[in-house]
């Protein structure tokens, strides 16, 4: 997927805050950076989670 909002290092930053691991056996803890990046953008361009570009996923399910 490309990338919209993080660079590599600005995502080993936060990494270690995100919460989960990928050992633990719920779903929201497999890859916290699409769900971030996804935020970031709905954030960032002030737009309706609708409007989730598809590289992200689907709008419904990105939480």
């Amino acid at each position: 997927m490309e990338r919209f909002v993080l660079t590599d290092a600005q995502w080993a930053l936060i990494k270690p805050h995100c919460l989960g691991k990928p050992s633990d056996p719920d779903r929201s803890s497999r890859n916290n950076r699409p769900f971030m990046e996804a935020v970031l953008w709905i954030t960032c361009k002030d737009s309706p989670w609708r409007d989730l570009p598809t590289p992200f996923g689907n709008w419904s399910t990105a939480l």
